[in-house]
């Protein structure tokens, strides 16, 4: 296993405690409202009062945080099957007799039919990617992460790698023609599907996202000001780090599917 998809499985780890932990935080609010609720249910009746309102947003903050712990949870499974052996540890090979040698020289149709089922479900979700626009980092040294827009154009099933096009490369870069790059499964981050917003989980207010900057196929660091939810819109409204003018920092819009989870240990 190399060390940046140990660091991803690492950092996913890290994301599922902290959805638990934010979780447990909302059901404790949750029960809370319960109680006040259960001890003076008239309270509900006042002009002004928002207990009820204030119940659903939690009930659907939970629903999302569940949402997206089963996900990090099945992406978790996928990438601890792709490397775990397939047989118990120490398991001795036997004696192939005559048949074990032909049908050891037999093709199967397809090799991801000996996979396991999560596995064939992560490398069938890496294949499905396919000519769709991702997250990718695509330069990393000491000082910072580089995330763009690219186009993925295949996904070796053997090398468990994707070859994407940077469509649009920087001015400064060598050539004016685009790029094609080869990068591990841990440097592509998929984009939430434009057509489905009710689906896609949503990042709370005040919470560090990495976001397509408006203008640019470039990702950056951003806070989350407020949520599509809440505006009522497909647009988060963000402010990015280091983006600062005239002493302040300008809150952009971005839409909802170019807003990813922020990775790990990310460098600006």
């Amino acid at each position: 296993m190399s060390s940046p998809d140990i660091a991803s499985i690492l950092e996913n780890s890290r994301e599922l405690d902290r959805l638990r932990k934010e979780q447990e935080e909302v059901l404790i609010e949750i029960n809370k409202l319960h109680k006040k609720l259960q001890a003076t249910p008239e309270v509900v009746e006042k002009p002004g009062d928002s207990s009820l309102s204030r119940l659903k947003s939690l009930y659907i903050q939970a629903r999302d945080l569940s949402e997206r712990e089963v996900t990090i949870s099945n992406l978790l499974l996928n990438q601890l099957d792709a490397f775990l052996p397939s047989g118990p540890p120490g398991q001795q090979r036997r004696k192939m007799d005559g048949n074990d040698q032909k049908r050891k020289r037999m093709k199967s149709d397809s090799d991801i039919s000996r996979l396991s089922p999560s596995m064939r479900s992560h490398i069938e979700a890496c294949v499905s990617l396919k000519d769709e626009q991702v997250a990718a980092r695509v330069t990393s040294d000491a000082e910072k992460d580089e995330w763009f827009v690219v186009k993925v154009i295949n996904f070796d099933e053997k090398t468990k790698e994707f070859e994407v096009l940077d469509e649009e490369p920087g001015d400064e870069e060598e050539g004016s023609g685009q790029k094609k790059y080869k990068l591990p499964a841990s440097c592509i981050i998929p984009f939430p599907k434009r057509n489905d917003p009710a689906s896609t989980p949503e990042f709370p207010a005040g919470r560090q996202v990495l976001a397509v900057y408006p203008g640019t196929t470039a990702l950056y660091k951003a806070t989350v000001i407020s949520t599509p939810r809440k505006r009522k819109s497909d647009e988060y409204l963000l402010e990015f780090d280091d983006d600062e003018e005239d002493g302040a920092l300008p809150q952009r819009t971005v839409p909802f599917h170019k807003v990813v989870q922020l990775p790990e240990g990310h460098r600006q």
